[in-house]
């Protein structure tokens, strides 16, 4: 494969990279004890631990309606991961907190990621994983926006 069709295929390296790291941590937690968690579930404590706390900015971040994060919120309310609090600035707004039991999770999730990252770097070389890091870490500015489009399909212009 040449470097321009590497690049043609970012998107679904990235996409299987997050797999596989999910993946990673999904059997981690489950060899820790804990109940199986599904991706969304996943993306939303990881929100949450980013420091997302209103249900309407996880939806926005995870680009799902407000119906499905609440959802999956009550599924993990039921579980004891996560609790609905007042917000303090505004009562008709609840917020997402930890509970205990997803602050213990958080903790072997954290674990997880070190033990994950740790044999990334022994298959791929530490160095290459610090680079990668390191680049996915940068500003990537605001996602472009194009033009409108004409109306007109490609191959009528």
């Amino acid at each position: 494969m040449t470097a321009d069709e590497d690049i043609k295929h970012l998107i679904l390296s990235l996409l299987q990279g997050f797999y596989w790291f999910d993946e990673g941590l999904q059997n981690y937690l489950r060899s820790k004890g804990w109940p199986a968690v599904t991706r969304p579930q996943s993306m939303v404590m990881a929100n949450v631990v980013l420091g997302f706390r209103r249900p309407s900015d996880i939806a926005r971040n995870m680009d799902v309606s407000r119906q499905a994060i609440h959802a999956t919120i009550n599924q993990m309310v039921k579980l004891g991961m996560l609790a609905l609090v007042d917000d303090p600035t505004n009562r008709r707004v609840k917020l997402l907190t930890l509970t205990p039991l997803g602050e213990q999770m958080r903790a072997d999730a954290q674990q997880a990621m070190v033990v994950i990252s740790d044999e990334l770097g022994r298959r791929v070389g530490r160095a290459q994983l610090l680079k990668t890091a390191h680049m996915l870490d940068g500003d990537w500015g605001p996602p472009l926006t194009f033009s409108k489009p004409t109306g007109k399909a490609p191959s009528d212009a």
